[in-house]
C-alpha cells in the first residue's frame, strides 16, 4: 500500500486506531506501521491508536489525544487547576481522571496519567473547545474535588497549605461543590473540603 493513499484517508481523524484502519481495509498488514513508524510518517500514542506529525504542534491537540487514547476519561486534576491558574507551578503530565484502571502513557505528545473512579463518579465536567477539537475537561469545582477524593491524605491544614492554591484564582461556587460531593457520599471528603475552604477563606 502506498502511504499516501492511506494518509488521504485517515488524515482527517487526526488521531487513529488499529480497527479505523481494518474497517477501512480489512487486508491491511501490521507491517506498515513499523515501516512508517520508523521513517517517521506515523506517530504512535499508545498500543493501536496513531496520529500523523503534522499534529504534535496544534494547540489542544494533545489534550484531545488525553480523552480518545483512554476512554471513559476526563482531563481533571492537577492539569486542570494549573490551567485556570490555581496551582502556581508548571504541570509536567495531562491529569485525567477514568472508570479504567490506573495507568500511564508516554508519546511525542507527552505524559498522559490517569487514575481510577467509580464509573458513577465521571460527571462534573464540560465540553471545552480547542480549534477543531471537543475536549472533556473537569470544572474547578470537579478538579477539586477528584484531587481530594483520590489524595486523602490533603487532611490537615499544613497539608492543605502545601497545595499553595492561589486564592485569588480559586473562584468556585461552594454550593456547587458540595452539590456534587453528595454523590461521593463520602463524609470524610466532605471534611476535608470544607478544611480546604477554611484554610483559603472562601
Amino acid at each position: 500500500m502506498l502511504f499516501i493513499e492511506f494518509k488521504e484517508k485517515m488524515f482527517g481523524l487526526g488521531c487513529f486506531s488499529n480497527y479505523q484502519v481494518l474497517s477501512w481495509k480489512q487486508n491491511f498488514e501490521r507491517a506498515n506501521f513499523v515501516r512508517w513508524i520508523k521513517k517517521g510518517y506515523v506517530i504512535p500514542l499508545r498500543k493501536g491508536f496513531y496520529t500523523f506529525p503534522e499534529y504534535l504542534n496544534i494547540h489542544g491537540f494533545d489534550l484531545y489525544i488525553a480523552n480518545r487514547i483512554y476512554t471513559p476519561s476526563y482531563v481533571s486534576l492537577h492539569y486542570v487547576l494549573h490551567y485556570y491558574g490555581v496551582i502556581p507551578e508548571g504541570v509536567t503530565q495531562i491529569t485525567s481522571v477514568s472508570s479504567l484502571k490506573t495507568t500511564m502513557f508516554n508519546n511525542k505528545l507527552g505524559t498522559f496519567t490517569y487514575q481510577t473512579m467509580l464509573p458513577e463518579l465521571l460527571f462534573g465536567y464540560e465540553e471545552k473547545h480547542f480549534g477543531k477539537w471537543t475536549i472533556k475537561f473537569a470544572s474547578i469545582e470537579k478538579a477539586i474535588i477528584d484531587l481530594f477524593y483520590l489524595y486523602p491524605f490533603y487532611n490537615t491544614e499544613s497539608e492543605i497549605r502545601e497545595l499553595r492554591f492561589d486564592s485569588e484564582m480559586l473562584k468556585i461556587d461552594a454550593n456547587n461543590m458540595f452539590r456534587q460531593v453528595e454523590k461521593y457520599k463520602n463524609k470524610s471528603l466532605e471534611s476535608r473540603l470544607g478544611l480546604m475552604l477554611k484554610v483559603y477563606d472562601l
